[in-house]
């Protein structure tokens, strides 16, 4: 029908499977590219081109994959069926085995209650965020050892569905997306290789000191909106991961900074916690962390202790908003170009208030209790980066004079 046709453009209609007979793709040899996205199919169509590289059925009403559909594709990369209403017996465990070639799978947005069977060797990603799986059998992964990326968010998996071991044969997977379920404690025994876990929004309530020993190579770990307490979380949990750039425990319990953080971490979050106390031997070591986000926590400048900040060289940003403090923290790091005080309690800024920070670029003081003449003449003396601060939403309009660009101080 087409000889030389590479790429089928038939999205966006109401293509139903009555429409497209089996010789619908006789003769279509060339066709690596072949879109059926948004209609209103019930099953794959039969007798597609071998010659597929690229197939998007996304969109439709797909509940089954008839056997032998997918037998002749041997040169597909990649397969688009996420947002159907596939379940397990639409399903079965010849229906991904033929392929070969097959690098990208998305399966997400279905009624899957388990990882499908046959998952060819070649695969690299894996989506089935927004199914209804609640266990993982490491059977079903065994043969999928190339995998790089297993996408497993928003489904229904608790304590028990990732037994030790179950990701074990999976010494390529880079990226574990857990997020949205119902996990208690992170997997035990992962991957090895293994560099970013990301599983907020889960009930995990306590981390021991070999939870996350076997992922050493880890660079970024979420562990944010979970139920972690600071009693409960192992001062060694961390102490291992010394390649992890980028650690998220914002939403979660913890009255004080974890100890034992590597040396590593360029990002720490930890807003919308109840941190009450700063101090020095919590932040020591850290002196390639860049991002510092303490926002939403019962900080009160007295509960920051002295020296807190200096070994935090590197810091470029850090959030101090929504807490209960009453002026700007002295001594801050050097390096610091973002500075984030709004909603406080801050009624009066010093001449000396930024002597320490000459590189700040951006400074927020809104929605505190600084009156007309809160702010005094000198406080932004020095600063020659400076370009914007926010006064707005305070008790009076406050009036400032930015250091003129290019000016020397």
């Amino acid at each position: 029908m087409w000889p030389t046709t590479r790429s089928v453009y038939l999205h966006n209609n109401r293509l139903r499977n009555t429409g497209l007979p089996p010789n619908t793709f006789h003769g279509s040899e060339a066709i690596t590219t072949l879109s059926l996205s948004s209609n209103q199919l019930r099953y794959l169509p039969p007798s597609l081109p071998a010659s597929l590289e690229r197939l998007h059925l996304q969109n439709n009403l797909i509940s089954k994959v008839p056997r032998g559909a997918l037998s002749l594709q041997t040169q597909l990369r990649e397969l688009y069926l996420q947002h159907n209403q596939l379940t397990d017996s639409g399903l079965d465990a010849t229906t991904f085995s033929k392929l070969s070639s097959l690098e990208y799978l998305d399966l997400s947005h279905n009624q899957l209650a388990t990882v499908p069977e046959g998952l060819p060797g070649n695969l690299t990603i894996l989506h089935l965020g927004r199914n209804c799986i609640r266990h993982v059998e490491a059977i079903r992964l065994h043969k999928a050892k190339g995998l790089r990326y297993l996408l497993l968010q928003h489904n229904k998996l608790e304590a028990s569905a990732l037994p030790a071991g179950t990701l074990r044969p999976l010494r390529a997977l880079h990226t574990l997306h857990l997020y949205g379920n119902r996990l208690e404690r992170v997997p035990p025994a992962l991957p090895r290789h293994l560099q970013a876990l990301v599983m907020p929004h889960n009930r995990v309530a306590a981390l021991g000191a070999r939870d996350l020993v076997s992922a050493r190579a880890l660079t970024e770990l979420n562990l944010a909106y979970n139920r972690l307490a600071s009693a409960h979380v192992h001062p060694g949990a961390f102490r291992r991961l010394r390649a992890l750039r980028s650690l998220d425990l914002a939403g979660n319990q913890l009255s004080r900074l974890p100890e034992g953080l590597p040396a590593s971490l360029r990002s720490l979050r930890l807003q919308r916690n109840q941190l009450r106390t700063l101090e020095p031997e919590q932040l020591a070591g850290l002196n390639k962390l860049r991002e510092l986000n303490l926002a939403h926590n019962r900080l009160r400048v007295g509960d920051i202790e002295p020296g807190a900040w200096h070994e935090l060289q590197a810091l470029q940003v850090l959030d101090l908003s929504h807490n209960e403090l009453s002026f700007v923290p002295p001594d801050l790091p050097e390096a610091l170009e973002e500075l984030y005080l709004q909603a406080n309690r801050i009624s009066h800024v010093g001449p000396e208030a930024f002597l320490s920070t000459p590189h700040l670029r951006a400074l927020s003081l809104r929605a505190n209790r600084l009156h007309m003449t809160s702010i005094a003449a000198e406080a932004f003396r020095g600063l020659a980066h400076l370009r914007v601060v926010d006064t707005a939403e305070n008790l009076e309009q406050v009036l400032i004079q930015l250091p003129r660009k290019g000016k020397e101080p």
